[in-house]
């Protein structure tokens, strides 16, 4: 077994990628860089070329980071000979990933993304594949991998933001690969919709909703479905999309530009950050309990303490979990008496009242 010493970088993913820039040579003065929050991959690859590698995380870095930080559609130019990255769980983010480089970079340009072999499915080289000539795995080292894509395809574009139309909601919604349940209508938002009686028609008619709220918020706000049904139910209110995504926030804005809801408006932002204290009369929320491929079951509990900062004294928030998450309790901690509305095996929906 090696010594750590052996090892280009602590971290297996980002040692495997920079043994592959090694072992191949590969171009590293016009480099980018899809990264983890962390930005440790950056870091790295900022010590290896001369000039700084533009970089992107979709939810955002957890520090300041030096260099050139982008959203995905800005991440190459048509200089960029390099991007290493993380394989995404998705398949569809990996496919805007992909997209975007082979339609924005140099014609030589390599695509280098690491990940551990037990996430490595084939379907991730034939995404790869639609995009670029060639497509190999590199030698597998501290139980990771690299998916090695070059050449890109002449004339490749980037199919996203992709549309779904939803009668039942009567709202066209919007995706980028990185959101989450894409264009669909997820069943926890769908059992969130059906207990406020917003399916079918997509209007809220709940009576213990208030009639005229002056604001509204969608917190953890995804593709925007959500948001949109406010908007729907609420025309005189200022509604806010919200989420600390790049992929949720520009596919909410996308959705919010293909129904003509302008009383809705989108911000990115960590839990809400940016929203006024005792600003807001309604906040429904589909909270996450996955970062990545990692399970998290405190990572709601930030997002119920946004909506106990944020909304006004009496005002309600309106949440969606799964049954065996005992987020009750936590969120008559952070807001205030909580009820419940509805229940079964998969989901629970309560009420709580600041």
């Amino acid at each position: 077994m090696s010594d750590q010493s052996d090892h280009a970088h602590p971290e297996p993913v980002i040692d495997v990628i920079l043994r592959e820039i090694a072992d191949t040579d590969a171009p590293i003065s016009r480099a980018a860089v899809v990264d983890a929050a962390d930005g440790h991959l950056t870091s790295a690859m900022a010590t290896l070329a001369s000039e700084s590698p533009r970089t992107t995380c979709d939810t955002g870095f957890d520090t300041n980071m030096t260099g050139i930080v982008v959203d995905l559609p800005e991440l190459v130019t048509p200089a960029t000979s390099l991007v290493v990255g993380y394989l995404p769980k998705s398949l569809a983010e990996l496919d805007e990933i992909a997209a975007t480089v082979a339609a924005g970079a140099a014609s030589d340009c390599i695509l280098m993304l690491g990940g551990r072999e037990k996430h490595l499915v084939r379907a991730m080289n034939d995404v790869l594949g639609r995009y670029f000539e060639s497509v190999r795995a590199s030698r597998g080292a501290r139980k990771s991998r690299v998916l090695v894509a070059s050449a890109p395809r002449q004339g490749s574009s980037v199919p996203y933001p992709v549309a779904n139309t939803h009668p039942e909601l009567g709202l066209t919604v919007c995706a980028h690969g990185g959101t989450f349940a894409a264009n669909t209508l997820d069943i926890g938002t769908r059992a969130l919709l059906e207990t406020l009686g917003a399916l079918p028609g997509g209007r809220l008619q709940h009576p213990d909703l208030p009639r005229a709220p002056e604001c509204a918020v969608d917190l953890g706000c995804g593709s925007g479905i959500l948001a949109a049904v406010l908007a729907q139910s609420y025309p005189d209110a200022d509604v806010i999309a919200t989420d600390r995504s790049w992929s949720a926030c520009a596919s909410a804005t996308a959705t919010a530009n293909a129904n003509g809801l302008t009383n809705l408006r989108v911000l990115r932002a960590d839990a809400g950050r940016g929203i006024d204290r005792d600003s807001v009369d309604l906040v429904l929320c589909n909270p996450p309990f996955h970062e990545g491929r990692d399970v998290d079951n405190g990572m709601s509990n930030a997002m119920f303490a946004a909506a106990g900062r944020m909304l006004r004294p009496g005002g309600i928030c309106i949440t969606v979990f799964n049954s065996h998450l005992r987020h009750r309790k936590y969120l008559e901690h952070y807001i205030g008496e909580t009820t419940q509305l509805a229940r079964n095996d998969k989901f629970t929906v309560t009420l709580s009242r600041r």
